[in-house]
């Protein structure tokens, strides 16, 4: 599939410490899964492992995905917190 056409997804994922780690990638699974278990993973996430996935958000393609990943880093850490609260599906 030519790079134009690959869907973009700007994610977040929480770590083992508490801390939030966001970044852009076509394949969600794939990347949680080299943070988590390989040296492709950011230095920030090695040694916070383990890492779960907080959020995830589709975005039209890299540019547009690098773009609200900036917006997302620019938010306080309770911004954050609301943005991925608001994404999951509430308990009864």
């Amino acid at each position: 599939m030519p790079e134009t056409e690959q869907p973009w997804y700007v994610y977040i994922l929480e770590c083992g410490d508490g801390s939030l780690y966001t970044g852009v990638t076509t394949d969600v699974e794939r990347r949680l899964h080299e943070h988590n278990h390989s040296a492709k993973g950011a230095r920030y996430t090695r040694a916070r492992r383990p890492l779960s996935l907080a959020y995830r958000e589709p975005a039209g393609n890299r540019a547009q995905a690098c773009r609200r990943e900036w917006e997302i880093k620019q938010l306080s850490a309770g911004e954050k917190w609301r943005l991925i609260s608001a994404q999951r599906p509430k308990s009864r």
